[in-house]
């Protein structure tokens, strides 16, 4: 259940315990609880401080957005696919499999030399009309186009990873996490400026969280942009997964698969709560209307979760997307070694060198915990373990 936070101009509805939360965390939520267009805020409890707004908030308000509310990794979300193999069916030498991958998705900065046919992402059409809409972007990125066009299937860095994961009956799934790619993050930023200098913004008490207001050519632009790179995020995971399939078989022919599961959780939704069309935003949350199935990942050396939606209309049927930072990059970065990440590793095959140590376990909230305290929002469909995993 959540706990309700007073002192902002709506409620503050908390699925973490508030006094766990960074101060300039609370900060951030206080100032957008205090927007004139909110209509209510929730925080899942993976909830951390986050540039120019909070990762794990959701934010419904009326006829506005603020782009800052969704994140610069427009559409950044989470694929799995099930497949027919069990654990005795994948090979002893699992870093094959790992090169195998690595050599079918380029991770980090990398693209493909020339894009991905289209037609070995199996049930995804429309590519020629979204393509078009290239066309009607945000002048500022019309020359990226083939930049955009050869990093769809490919992984990013940060947090983005690719894994092969064992449930708790011994059945292999893939799953993987990325998002929109260079190409959402040129899009937000600029949105993010002409946002800034929108006189309706000027005396807010964070220009981070200035809004598009609805009616306005600004916001029709930023609308048009967000849901393109919505639909390339989409993309992008449907094209990866179909290239992690392909890496499986040729390691072990014999696999099938069933319907991949993917989610969102940097994304605007239209829903209407209270009988109020809103616009939500959320930034680090999964959509978990009823039935609805998402997935909650962990980190590099602990568990993930695939779960069904509640419906909870109390935080806007959304629920958390993952386990969620308990300390910055930098500081994981001054506190762990390579040789504590091999250790808290142990058992995946895995990058173990000091580029990813900023990925550490130790460096995010336990998984299990936040999975406690969301059990009105979603509940477990299968807990899944890494056996191996891709950092960009």
């Amino acid at each position: 259940m959540y706990t309700a936070v007073d002192g902002a101009r709506v409620p503050i509805r908390m699925w973490a315990d508030p006094a766990s939360v960074e101060e300039q965390a609370m900060r951030q939520l206080h100032n957008v609880a205090n927007l004139p267009w909110v209509h209510g805020v929730a925080v899942m409890p993976d909830v951390h401080y986050g540039k120019e707004a909070t990762v794990g908030s959701v934010i419904a308000m009326r006829d506005a957005v603020s782009p800052a509310a969704v994140g610069v990794d427009i559409g950044c979300g989470m694929s799995a696919v099930r497949t027919s193999l069990t654990a005795a069916d994948l090979p002893d030498d699992l870093g094959k499999l790992r090169r195998r991958i690595e050599s079918a998705v380029p991770v980090g900065f990398g693209l493909h030399q020339t894009p991905v046919n289209p037609a070995k992402v199996h049930g995804v059409g429309g590519w020629d009309s979204f393509w078009t809409g290239f066309g009607e972007l945000h002048e500022g990125v019309q020359e990226l186009h083939d930049r955009a066009a050869r990093q769809i299937g490919s992984l990013g860095g940060g947090n983005h990873f690719i894994e092969v994961c064992l449930d708790d009956d011994g059945r292999v799934w893939l799953m993987l996490h990325s998002g929109s790619r260079n190409i959402g993050k040129e899009l937000a930023e600029r949105h993010m400026a002409v946002a800034r200098k929108l006189p309706h913004n000027a005396d807010l008490p964070d220009r981070d969280l200035a809004v598009f207001v609805a009616g306005t050519p600004e916001m029709r632009a930023y609308r048009r942009d967000l849901f393109w790179a919505q639909d390339y995020a989409a993309r992008n995971r449907a094209t990866m997964v179909a290239l992690v399939k392909q890496a499986l078989k040729d390691v072990v022919p014999q696999t099938t698969f069933d319907d991949a599961i993917s989610c969102h959780h940097n994304y605007v939704s239209e829903e209407t709560y209270d009988g109020v069309e809103l616009l939500v935003t959320h930034k680090g949350a999964i959509r978990a209307g009823s039935g609805d199935l998402g997935i909650i990942p962990g980190s590099m050396g602990t568990g993930s979760y695939i779960v069904r939606g509640l419906g909870n209309d109390s935080s806007f049927q959304s629920a958390s997307h993952g386990a969620g930072r308990r300390m910055s990059r930098t500081k994981a970065k001054k506190l762990f070694t390579a040789d504590d990440l091999a250790t808290q590793t142990a058992g995946v095959e895995c990058r173990k060198d000091s580029g990813v140590v900023d990925e550490i376990p130790a460096a995010y909230k336990d998984i299990d915990s936040v999975i406690r305290a969301q059990t009105d929002l979603v509940e477990v469909v299968a807990h899944l373990k890494q056996v191996v995993c891709v950092k960009g």
